[in-house]
């Protein structure tokens, strides 16, 4: 069941704040390009989430990624690359690059298709307060942004 406030516990929260999603020597750029390679031929979409260790929505974020609701579909329709920011220092290219503006809050996600083609950058904070996300909502954005089917 995915972490949320009526259901978390203190515990609960700590062990979600101690998993690395957003490992500080990664290769954010060269991640992208593995997915993307990857997803081209299983006819994925490829999620960039903008984030940090230290973001407690983006813990809760990736702990509905695993959840039974929404792990299959994301599984079957996305490769899921983390890129990490920091404290507001790291990776601020890549966010440039895909028109995510991190000031509206983290977690902030862009959907590419396999190619690399920006199809939707998160412009509104949609997913920064993910802690308060029902579960509909967020597999309603994977549906509406997975691929159509070949």
């Amino acid at each position: 069941m995915p972490l949320t406030p009526s259901s978390g516990s203190s515990a609960r929260a700590q062990a979600l704040a101690q998993k690395e999603l957003y490992p500080a020597s990664a290769d954010a750029k060269k991640e992208i390009e593995e997915a993307l390679h990857s997803a081209a031929p299983a006819h994925k979409r490829v999620l960039v989430v903008f984030g940090a260790n230290w973001c407690f929505d983006c813990h809760v974020l990736d702990d509905y990624f695993h959840s039974p609701d929404i792990a299959p579909t994301l599984q079957k329709y996305f490769q899921v690359v983390h890129v990490d920011i920091g404290h507001g220092e790291k990776n601020l290219d890549l966010a440039k690059k895909y028109d995510v503006p991190l000031n509206r809050g983290i977690p902030a996600i862009a959907v590419l298709d396999s190619s690399g083609k920006l199809l939707f950058s998160q412009k509104q904070g949609e997913f920064e307060a993910a802690r308060s996300l029902p579960a509909a909502n967020i597999l309603d954005f994977l549906n509406k942004w997975k691929p159509a089917s070949p």
